[in-house]
């Protein structure tokens, strides 16, 4: 019981994404799928399009990124998660104490930051694996091709970086901000 639970106050960090990407994933889902639909149609899986419209998806696709990851920086609270980072940009004294705090934390918690690094790298490589074969062993790309769902132009990589634009990316934006959040003690256990 002592271990189970010295093991969660370590991995508090990845614990802490995991939950805030289950329970907000609609609004996730939604910011990914704009981010997924956009980087499809970039890659050609409704047929050509133009550069304008290219660069246009592009801006899309990354306020639709930023968006995730202030979301969860502010803890579903877009204009806080703002204000966290003008603060921090802007305000000298913001900026030295959280340098401080993080430090320290930084020093005190180091195996506990690199337990999380590992296993946020291994949920991200298997969801990666999973998509990957996804893509490459099934025949969901021959299906979609065949039912004229995607364009012939497009390739593989229309459907990694669609599954990507709704998984490991969203995951990865709401991790770094709840490192942040927990490096800087903003974020504590059982709270979002």
């Amino acid at each position: 019981m002592i271990t189970s639970l010295r093991i969660r106050q370590s991995l508090v960090w990845v614990i802490q994404s995991l939950l805030f990407f289950k329970k907000h994933y609609m609004i996730i889902l939604a910011l990914g799928m704009v981010a997924a639909l956009g980087r499809a149609a970039q890659l050609r899986a409704f047929g050509p399009i133009s550069p304008i419209a290219d660069n246009a998806l592009e801006v899309i696709i990354q306020f639709a990124r930023i968006m995730v990851f202030v979301y969860a920086l502010g803890l579903t609270n877009v204009k806080k998660g703002i204000a966290r980072i003008k603060l921090l940009l802007t305000s000298k004294a913001t900026w030295k104490e959280n340098s401080r705090i993080a430090f320290q934390k930084f020093k005190k918690d180091w195996r506990s930051i690199v337990a999380n690094f590992v296993i946020y790298l291994l949920i991200a490589l298997l969801v990666n694996k999973l998509i990957d074969y996804a893509a490459y062993q099934t025949c969901l790309y021959a299906k979609l091709k065949t039912h004229s769902i995607i364009s012939g132009d497009s390739s593989e990589w229309v459907i990694i970086l669609f599954f990507k634009n709704l998984s490991v990316i969203p995951f990865t934006l709401i991790f770094n901000a709840v490192f942040l959040l927990w490096v800087t003690n903003k974020m504590t256990i059982g709270k979002e």
